[in-house]
């Protein structure tokens, strides 16, 4: 949640978040084979392109990259230089080590098999630590699918991959390139948006927000909280009372006690 200092209340980072370690993942040197990789089923991370470089296999890659809503980046040499020594002919790419899924079939498959989706959505969470956790508790409490967007979220690398406790292997991931348009789908196939957020005076203990039917819980950047034109868009919102003088929990924290909340309330309603 946003706190009167910018800082993410009752889900927020202790600090800035630091900035994704992309040299732990598998990498590609070189334009051609990346575009092969892409071309072959391979799943990449992020493509880190030569700026001001022009070929028609640049262009192809940059065509194929947006088919697959993977995201690429022109850089100075400068920056490819410090990514390998190798010789990278001006492009570099990262293998993710995970296969995305699509939302819309994980949503369909859910409601034909009778339940209720619990679905949750990263806005720019940044700390690969952080989405780490944060998939370790989303795979405890229930979580359906975690959806994060294309660019501006964590970089999912072997710190990640650790820090989930292998949940990253079992809770769907679903990148989507526009998360306010993926908003406005889930809400229009009947699925509440419930954000976590100091801007209302409703507490999540209160029980007024009910998560048992199908929700997908909207968590903020560890910076900024959630941005105004998803936070719009929420149909509910709560906020963790705190009762200490710090004013702000972890963002991984503050998922885990939403996501307990949601999880408590179907295991009444299960009853």
């Amino acid at each position: 949640m946003e706190s009167r200092n910018n800082r993410y209340v009752s889900g927020g980072s202790y600090g800035r978040p630091r900035a994704p370690k992309e040299d732990k993942l598998e990498m590609i040197f070189g334009s051609r084979p990346i575009l092969e990789a892409m071309l072959a089923g391979k799943v990449l991370e992020k493509i880190f392109l030569l700026r001001g470089a022009k070929s028609t296999t640049t262009d192809e890659i940059i065509s194929e990259a947006k088919k697959l809503d993977v995201p690429v980046v022109t850089v100075p040499v400068e920056k490819l230089n410090n990514l390998t020594r190798k010789n990278h002919q001006g492009a570099v790419a990262f293998i993710s080590p995970i296969r995305y899924m699509p939302l819309d079939e994980i949503v369909t498959s859910l409601f034909e098999k009778g339940k209720d989706p619990l679905l949750l959505i990263l806005d720019r969470v940044t700390d690969v630590r952080n989405f780490g956790s944060i998939a370790r508790n989303a795979e405890c409490m229930g979580v359906d699918a975690i959806v994060i967007p294309s660019r501006g979220g964590a970089q999912i690398n072997a710190d990640a991959m650790k820090t989930s406790a292998g949940a990253l292997n079992l809770v769907p991931v679903c990148r989507e390139p526009n998360l306010k348009e993926t908003i406005d789908y889930l809400k229009d196939y009947g699925v509440q948006i419930v954000a976590c957020t100091e801007k209302t005076e409703d507490n999540l203990t209160d029980g007024k927000v009910e998560m048992v039917g199908p929700t997908a819980i909207l968590m903020g950047s560890e910076e900024d909280g959630i941005s105004p034109e998803y936070l719009k868009r929420a149909d509910a919102r709560v906020r963790i009372p705190l009762m200490g003088q710090i004013s702000s929990l972890n963002v991984s924290v503050a998922t885990g006690i939403i996501l307990y909340e949601a999880m408590s309330q179907r295991l009444r309603e299960a009853k």
